[in-house]
């Protein structure tokens, strides 16, 4: 195993603090000591591999600890907090994320039996990563060396991926994510439904209602893919989108609030303090010394 985490942490070299799209499709990289600002994002849903030091991920009132060698699952979009530390022997942070593709993920799930596929799953975590696993993710790294035999290759390692995930101990997610009729599935329609409407008032009775769920079936529901409220999601957009408005877009404290949907400018410092940890006029200033001095 050893041999084999020496070769993806060779072949992650040119990764940076910056996340690297790679020429396989869905496949990137990040290295190093990672900003705590730049880790407060609304997250894709994703693989991620844990190469080599600790992720604390921090999702609503939850924090995760992801140390490498691991993997975990995000089934779903969720905004997000985190911080990274380097391995204990000195060597950076370093992770891998595979974007889930719904379409390869449901092709997957038609081509196996159904009693093979888990019907249950633990509590979101850094799942153990075992030879074969690291292996494929291993093949599929290579693939940015042969950059030819993408198109042949890439389909079949992420598939084993997949594959992976599936029969481990976060496989339920993917099982749900990829039916097309289940709750789990509907919930991940209303997530995308909110990421290009975080702005807008929400009526959470006429969300259930679209979904075909009760009102509290549909709370637990969300919570259960999200780790947040319907609420407490959408403020946590509208936050998020509010600290890029200040910091990069020339936009006022109260100027942000109101742009993202906020009526009470005291509110949305308090809410915006709680979240981020500084006001929003001290927290946006650092970001913006940050930023400048790594460009």
């Amino acid at each position: 195993m050893n041999k084999i985490m020496d070769e993806i942490i060779d072949l992650m070299n040119y990764a940076g603090t910056r996340p690297i799209a790679t020429e396989v499709p869905g496949l990137s990289m990040i290295k190093g000591d990672i900003p705590a600002h730049q880790l407060a994002a609304l997250y894709e849903p994703m693989i991620g591999f844990t190469v080599q030091g600790t992720k604390i991920l921090s999702i609503g009132e939850r924090s995760i600890t992801l140390g490498g060698p691991s993997y975990y699952v995000l089934p779903v979009h969720v905004p997000a907090t985190a911080r990274v530390y380097p391995d204990p022997n000195g060597g950076p942070y370093m992770s891998l994320g595979l974007a889930l593709n719904q379409n390869v993920l449901q092709s997957l799930l038609r081509d196996l039996p159904e009693n093979l596929i888990p019907t249950s799953s633990e509590p979101f975590a850094a799942c153990e990563i075992d030879i074969e696993f690291m292996e494929a993710w291993l093949r599929l790294l290579r693939l940015t060396k042969t950059t030819r035999d993408i198109p042949a290759l890439a389909p079949a390692y992420e598939r084993e991926i997949l594959y992976r995930v599936l029969m481990g101990p976060q496989g339920w997610y993917l099982r749900q994510l990829g039916m097309q009729e289940s709750n789990f599935s509907k919930i991940s329609q209303i997530v995308k439904w909110f990421r290009d409407h975080f702005m807008s008032p929400i009526d959470v009775g006429e969300m259930a209602s679209k979904s075909g769920m009760a009102i509290n079936t549909f709370h637990r529901q969300f919570k259960s893919a999200t780790g947040l409220s319907p609420i407490q999601f959408q403020k946590q957009l509208r936050l998020l989108e509010a600290r890029n408005l200040i910091a990069f877009e020339g936009y006022t404290v109260a100027g942000a609030a109101y742009q993202v949907g906020y009526q009470s400018a005291s509110q949305f410092n308090r809410e915006y303090s709680r979240f981020f940890g500084l006001s929003p006029a001290r927290d946006t200033e650092k970001l913006r010394l940050i930023e400048s001095a790594r460009d």
